[in-house]
């Protein structure tokens, strides 16, 4: 019979006897108490270097184990943070297609992505499409859509939804800013996941026309062309962006006085950081400034230079960067023969001082120009800063000496009694400069006017609203000379601002400007699809500009972004638009985390 092992009568076997006695033995101290002896046997100055020792070591041994936390482990972005912007108006465009005041601009970059998304440097990436092809002529672009991208409602997109985008952009009576980027392309889709767009000539520029935020069809095709602009959808967005709206406040109006957007997590490049982003809209600048001291907003955008001394803060940074715009002025030589004279040209171009106006003017956030090209377009910087003016020998260096010999040089004669110019024809040298109200633009006219009038030149500026100047001066080019903008955009496209073609309504060559030679070079430019070989075109048609000086070049100006310092990650690069600021929305944070380098080399995968 076994013996029953739970009877306490039961012999233990040894192995089981050594565990018991081992468990249940009492605990010698007397070696902590020796310990505790040898201690309180110290001198007092001796113990003192005891503990200093002592901690020494435990502070090295941290430190020693913080380095190697550090040797294998990285700080990563993480999860959380909040950013309220204010802005001055409100958006009533939510929409791709119909976007147009900033307000719209900037949340429909947060909410809609495209087949493609540029990058702050100039380049294109996929986002909705996973790849694309150009075939050899540049006229075929065929695009794969990725087969996991959704709506923030959850719908997968498919090519049908592009299709429906291209043509209502397409359709004049949606009226669509983005109609001309897809005038005369033919879109078809042979299955659910392929798109082919059809050029009728190669335009090395139209990849970047793939970055239009697409439509959802479903929610959006029951929606008739005449309504278009009125439905609820374009103030309820739903896209396929970084951003979702979750929430909206507005006024007895109806107007929206603020919007809350959330992360969309399945957005095709990653769930964005920021946990939260908010608009609040102002009916002006003031109004928002004083939000931002108030500490109600803690980043604003599209703020005047003069502005900046006051909202200097220590939380707070001012973000930089050129703007691919040309402010000059365009000679119409047919509205004032007077300027047909290319020594008046150069002469007019010679007195002003660039530099000081983008100092004066943009308190220095800007970039002084003599040519027609901005900064941030191409991938070398052509003709910024740098005079073409004739030099004239014996001349003085000043502006106004030099504008002054270049005007004598050139047959005219200065009567210094009039303190007038006239030619041998008796004519004196005397114009209208044409502006916007727009306050830099009219600060900018009359220190260009300033400078014209002390070498002699007379010079009255006329001031219009923008509708006004659009359609009483612009449209029928009644004017001697105009102080204006010329929006160029990423892609560098010149043609419309400068070929022959374009030099009456609805074209935007605001200088008349007619050279054969340079219209041969803007039409190779947009047909070549290589960067340098586009660049090197471009040199040459800079160089004929400059040459033939059909304007006075100014400055290209600088956006400007003030932000909390807490975000980071933001790369502005060369913006467009003020709405590109978000291009790398998805990658901003304010909160950080170590981790090993393990796990984030896997969150990198």
């Amino acid at each position: 019979m076994d013996p029953d092992s739970n009877s306490p009568n039961v012999p233990l076997e040894p192995k089981e006897k050594n565990i018991t006695v081992a468990l249940t033995k009492k605990r010698d101290i007397r070696r902590f108490e020796s310990l505790e002896n040898l201690v309180a046997s110290l001198r007092p100055s001796e113990r003192l270097l005891l503990y200093i020792l002592t901690i020494i070591m435990s502070v090295s041994v941290f430190i020693l184990l913080a380095q190697l936390n550090a040797s294998v482990s990285t700080i990563i972005p993480a999860k959380g943070g909040i950013v309220v912007e204010g802005e001055v108006g409100t958006a009533r465009f939510i929409n791709p297609i119909l976007a147009n005041s900033q307000p719209d601009q900037d949340l429909t970059a947060l909410v809609y992505s495209g087949l493609t998304r540029a990058l702050p440097h100039g380049e294109i990436a996929p986002d909705i499409a996973s790849s694309y092809t150009i075939s050899d002529d540049g006229t075929i672009y065929t695009f794969t859509l990725r087969k996991d991208a959704t709506f923030q409602d959850g719908t997968p997109i498919t090519s049908a939804d592009v299709l429906y985008t291209v043509q209502a952009a397409q359709n004049a009576d949606i009226r669509s800013p983005r109609r001309a980027d897809w005038e005369g392309v033919a879109v078809t889709a042979p299955d659910d996941h392929t798109v082919v767009f059809t050029l009728p000539h190669a335009y090395a520029p139209f990849i970047f026309n793939t970055t239009l935020g697409i439509l959802p069809k479903q929610i959006w095709q029951n929606v008739a062309s005449a309504d278009f602009s009125f439905s609820q959808l374009n103030t309820h967005p739903i896209g396929s962006g970084p951003y979702r709206v979750t929430s909206e406040s507005v006024d007895a109006t109806g107007a929206a006085t603020r919007y809350d957007l959330e992360p969309f997590s399945n957005f095709t490049l990653g769930t964005p950081y920021l946990s939260r982003i908010s608009f609040s809209y102002f009916a002006n600048e003031k109004d928002m400034e004083d939000a931002w001291k108030a500490h109600k907003i803690d980043a604003m955008s599209g703020i005047s230079t003069a502005s900046l001394p006051s909202l200097q803060d220590p939380g707070s940074r001012t973000l930089s960067t050129p703007l691919p715009r040309v402010f000059g002025i365009f000679f119409n030589q047919s509205h004032a023969p007077i300027l047909t004279d290319a020594s008046v040209r150069s002469a007019l171009d010679a007195a002003i001082d660039k530099k000081a106006i983008v100092e004066s003017v943009l308190g220095g956030y800007g970039t002084p120009l003599d040519g027609p090209i901005p900064p941030g377009v191409l991938s070398v910087s052509v003709s910024t800063g740098t005079s073409t003016t004739p030099v004239i020998a014996g001349a003085a260096t000043s502006s106004t000496d030099r504008a002054r010999a270049i005007l004598t040089h050139g047959g005219w004669i200065f009567d210094p009694v009039a303190g007038t110019w006239s030619n041998k024809k008796k004519q004196v040298l005397a114009f209208t400069l044409s502006t916007t109200d727009a306050p830099e633009l009219v600060t900018t006219a009359n220190a260009v006017a300033g400078a014209w009038r002390r070498i002699g030149v007379q010079v009255n500026v006329q001031v219009y609203s923008l509708s006004e100047l659009n359609t009483s001066i612009i449209r029928p080019r009644s004017y001697d000379a105009i102080l204006f903008g010329e929006v160029v955009g990423r892609e560098g496209d010149l043609f419309a601002f400068w070929h022959s073609s374009q030099r009456n309504d609805p074209g935007l060559n605001l200088a008349m400007y007619a050279n054969s030679k340079a219209d041969s070079l803007l039409t190779q430019a947009r047909a070549t699809t290589d960067q340098k070989n586009r660049d090197a075109l471009y040199e040459q048609f800079a160089t004929l500009v400059e040459k033939d000086t059909p304007a006075v070049f100014l400055y290209a100006p600088n956006f400007l972004y003030v932000v909390p310092k807490s975000v980071q990650g933001i790369e502005l690069g060369a913006l467009t638009t003020p709405g590109e600021r978000f291009i790398n929305v998805y990658q901003w944070y304010t909160d950080t985390e170590r981790v090993w380098d393990v796990f984030a080399n896997n969150q990198n995968k």
